[in-house]
């Protein structure tokens, strides 16, 4: 039997997709293994998002053609590969084939599966081996126009999975035991705007009817298409995680138009303050780029002090990268590299002092969390305000024994750090 090993990088976006091609090659017949040296066909995922994701990618490409035996075939696909197709079959002829994005069929038919599968029946979600959450993805593709993003140009224009597609497989994943399901898309506010209108609100409503006991966590809001009938779903469902990412990408309005994007400090204040009113315990989470091409020292400094102002619960900080194809690569006042770096570096440290503050009141709080792994004598898990691989956790010490990953477990909170929170079982 042909065995085959998929390496994934990036996104949870990326994450599904290498799933849903390795069902479709395990239907056909192949074999998924963990070993690159034992598969007959090394499958590379790669990432073209940045330039530290481009560089990562072509690292682990290029140490597959150097561990590769004669019998292997090397297979890079992604966005790396749909960016720069032509670049890599020119540098990197050992590689055996190169696919862009959504290239299934192309995949399939180079090793010989195709006839046996249906791509219109691929999976929307990715799920690691017995772990408590899954991410599921409700839409491919973005109409924005982000003057620093390349996906629009690789993923193309937003396509909504139909809902009963996407209801479909929530079942699926709480029916084998998931306990947290994970919305993600470019933008999953725009949620089908091209299907006529049924939007998230409703496709999470549906889904926190479904039976059974886990979470719905939101991933990637776009801070103007969060609207009253989102806000209502996520206050009434208890299933729905009162967690919000947000990313807002900065406060200063030159700074916004000059990437495309609306808003400013003023109407980013005024929405986390509604939402904080809104929705009791809102875990609110963002993330800015500095660096951007003219940023001034004087607005980088109100970066700082909006991001203070607000205080969020979790912030990622991005510094900007001059990608080709962008309109941002064409702009004058490109920022140096040890600039980029210190205004990261400062909004980092600004970041985990808000943190640790936020995190000392929650001691002496009471949660139900998520379990996540076991770690000796210790258990890992996540309250709602907390997503995984992005967040910090909650390590529970003396649980005892017997208990496994995917429990809900009702805890107090006893001691903080800047992201980890301790707690013992109650």
């Amino acid at each position: 039997m042909k065995r085959f090993y998929i390496h994934t990088l990036g996104c949870p976006k990326n994450q599904v997709d290498s799933s849903s091609l390795c069902s479709a090659m395990t239907d056909g017949g192949l074999l998924e293994t963990d070993a690159p040296e034992d598969a007959d066909f090394i499958l590379v995922n790669t990432c073209g998002f940045i330039e530290e994701a481009k560089e990562e990618s072509i690292e682990h490409i290029l140490e597959i053609i150097e561990r590769k035996s004669p019998g292997q075939k090397a297979i890079v696909f992604g966005c790396l590969a749909q960016r720069y197709r032509e670049e890599l079959r020119r540098e990197l002829p050992e590689v055996d084939a190169i696919f862009g994005v959504e290239s299934f069929h192309e995949i399939l038919e180079f090793i010989k599966l195709w006839g046996n599968n249906s791509v219109a029946d691929r999976t929307l979600s990715h799920r690691e081996r017995s772990s408590s959450y899954a991410y599921l993805k409700i839409a491919e593709g973005c109409n924005r126009r982000c003057t620093f993003c390349v996906i629009p140009s690789i993923r193309g224009a937003l396509r909504s999975y139909p809902p009963e597609r996407v209801l479909e497989e929530a079942r699926r994943l709480v029916e084998e035991g998931v306990k947290e399901i994970i919305l993600v898309a470019q933008d999953i506010t725009s949620y089908g705007l091209d299907r006529g209108g049924f939007k998230l609100h409703q496709l999470v409503r549906e889904m926190a009817s479904i039976e059974g006991e886990f979470w719905i966590r939101l991933l990637y809001l776009y801070p103007s298409m969060i609207d009253d009938e989102l806000m209502e779903v996520i206050r009434e469902e208890d299933k729905v995680c009162p967690y919000l990412d947000i990313p807002v990408q900065h406060s200063e309005e030159r700074i916004l138009r000059l990437m495309g994007r609306g808003g400013s400090s003023e109407t980013f204040k005024e929405l986390f303050q509604r939402l904080r009113e809104g929705i009791p315990g809102v875990v609110l989470r963002t993330t800015v780029i500095v660096g951007f091409p003219s940023e001034t020292d004087e607005e980088f400094e109100r970066l700082l002090d909006f991001v203070k102002e607000v205080g969020f619960d979790r912030l990622g900080v991005f510094r900007y990268s001059r990608e080709e194809g962008t309109e941002a690569y064409r702009m004058k006042g490109h920022i140096p590299e040890e600039v980029k770096w210190e205004r990261y570096h400062e909004v980092m440290k600004t970041q985990a002092e808000i943190s640790y503050k936020k995190n000392l009141t929650l001691i002496n709080r009471k949660f139900q969390v998520l379990t996540d792994g076991i770690d000796g004598d210790m258990v890992i898990a996540r309250y709602y305000g907390q997503a995984p691989e992005i967040d910090g956790i909650v390590i529970i010490d003396g649980l005892g024994e017997g208990i496994r990953p995917g429990r809900f477990v009702d805890v107090r909170i006893t001691d903080a750090d800047e992201y980890d929170l301790r707690a013992e079982v109650v």
